[in-house]
């Protein structure tokens, strides 16, 4: 697709926001009608249960793998130097990374793309904690945490030799990532139909799924129609986010490109979607305890997201419809890291949490001891 008549009108960094604003606004909308999270898919996959959050995320990402793959099939797309196939890739970031990513997601109820949803909401928990996240993925990127992420990240590294594509690394076929997309998608109808979803869960997680698919396809085009270099790359939320901040805070203290336009969008869309479906809605803090839980999820997050090179969308569907190694690995880790953390801090088992059994044992070792001291005049 030709995109001369915008550029002229706009600039090419104009365009390029533009294009990411308008991809934000509908995926935002989507995520937000099919309540598409990731944080509770995990979480009831790991209590043992398939149920409609599970569906969801499967539509989810079945629909950017096998759209992601047939593009690149029908020759309409290349994202071979995208920064997820490109230069290097670090295991030890996607492992560490992702484990404190998912476990971060648990504590503050949502990702980063699920927490900017919210926010637009009313949901005053998803702005604080967003923000929060925000400033530390900026932090670790570029501020005083970038050290500690630097150290940690090459630990570890794949370089690229050819393995940083997983279906290349492995020797599959041209094809293979489309028929993995196509069978991820009929289990993810299979369960859909299962858990009856409703109309909007149906088309709002193919829709989101689809967007991812949106953003690499604009990218791509825009990488040949410009003269200044343009990243090809699709939804992702960690490295935006911190960018959108700065651009907001420091007007040039960030350039004007495809995610300073995203995150706005979805937020936008977000917020459009929940007022017309009548479901805006002020939500705040249940106390102190809350918000310090909270806290560090945002924190774990920002951190995570920066060492695992995406977030639960830019990682989990961006990364994961790329078949990048290091998405993969760090898609896995945060599955891993959030059912461990929902595990250890959510999960009831006989009527109480690990947790609450923590403290209870410890609160009545305190008073047996007491007990036994002896009284001295």
């Amino acid at each position: 697709m030709d995109f001369e008549y915008l550029i002229d009108q706009f600039g090419e960094a104009g365009t390029t926001a533009l294009g990411g604003l308008v991809l934000g606004i509908m995926f935002g909308a989507f995520a937000q009608r099919s309540q598409f999270c990731l944080r509770a898919a995990v979480v009831e996959f790991w209590r043992g249960q398939i149920g409609p959050k599970v569906a969801i995320w499967l539509l989810t990402f079945s629909a950017a793998v096998a759209g992601t793959q047939a593009l690149i099939s029908a020759g309409d797309l290349d994202i071979s130097d995208s920064r997820m196939l490109a230069s290097y890739g670090s295991l030890s970031g996607a492992v560490i990374g992702g484990l404190l990513f998912g476990s971060g997601m648990v504590l503050a109820r949502g990702c980063g793309a699920r927490l900017l949803v919210l926010a637009a909401t009313g949901n005053l928990r998803a702005l604080f904690s967003g923000l929060l996240f925000a400033a530390v993925a900026q932090a670790s990127l570029r501020g005083i945490l970038a050290p500690a992420r630097d150290s940690v990240a090459g630990a570890w590294l794949l370089h690229d030799d050819g393995g940083l594509e997983l279906i290349s690394f492995l020797g599959w076929g041209d094809n293979t990532g489309i028929y993995i997309g196509l069978g991820c998608m009929v289990v993810a109808v299979f369960y859909g139909i299962r858990n009856k979803l409703t109309a909007w869960a149906w088309a709002g997680s193919v829709g989101v799924g689809t967007m991812v698919v949106g953003g690499w396809w604009f990218t791509y085009h825009m990488s040949y129609q410009t003269f200044e270099p343009t990243q090809v790359e699709s939804m992702t939320f960690t490295g935006p986010s911190a960018d959108t901040l700065m651009y907001f805070l420091t007007p040039g203290g960030a350039p004007l490109d495809f995610d300073v336009g995203l995150v706005p969008g979805v937020f936008l869309g977000s917020f459009l979607a929940a007022f017309f479906s009548r479901t805006l809605q002020l939500q705040g803090f249940k106390d102190g305890s809350s918000m310090v839980r909270y806290i560090f999820g945002a924190v774990f997050m920002g951190m995570g997201g920066m060492l695992a090179g995406g977030c639960a969308v830019g990682a989990g569907l961006t990364g994961g419809s790329a078949f990048s190694i290091t998405a993969w690995v760090a898609l896995a880790s945060m599955w891993a890291g959030a059912g461990l953390t929902d595990g250890l801090i959510d999960r009831e088992w006989k009527g109480q949490t690990i947790l609450e059994k923590y403290r209870s044992r410890k609160a009545s070792k305190v008073s047996a001891d007491a007990v036994a001291e002896p009284v001295t005049s």
